[in-house]
């Protein structure tokens, strides 16, 4: 396994290891913001993404464009949610839909792609 699968298999783990850690050890936490959604979905796009990532990463001769805009959207769009589901600062959800838009360009990249 090369190096990019490596890191997309790790943030897999990581995910994982997150929506447990937020199901078990931060439940009540998340339940007394009223975050627990918003924990869930900072979860999900992160396990897609890492996915992603890791397919690409297995998938040789793809450019890492998309590979960089996935791994920065994890970390500005569910790392914001994160933030925001443990702390409660709302003001984070300003900051979210950068990494988003982090998606949704490498997505794009991976759509005008030229094939190879």
């Amino acid at each position: 396994m090369n190096g990019l699968a490596r890191i997309g298999a790790t943030l897999c783990f990581v995910a994982v290891a997150l929506g447990a850690f937020g199901a078990h050890a931060l439940r009540d936490l998340l339940q007394r913001h009223n975050t627990t959604e918003i924990w869930r979905t900072a979860v999900l796009y992160h396990f897609i993404h890492a996915i992603g990532i890791l397919v690409l990463g297995l998938h040789g001769g793809v450019s890492r464009g998309p590979l960089w805009l996935f791994a920065g959207g994890i970390l500005v769009f569910s790392g914001s949610l994160y933030l925001l589901a443990v702390t409660n600062a709302r003001w984070l959800g300003a900051i979210t839909p950068i990494g988003g838009l982090c998606f949704l360009a490498g997505w794009a990249w991976l759509i005008i792609a030229p094939t190879r």
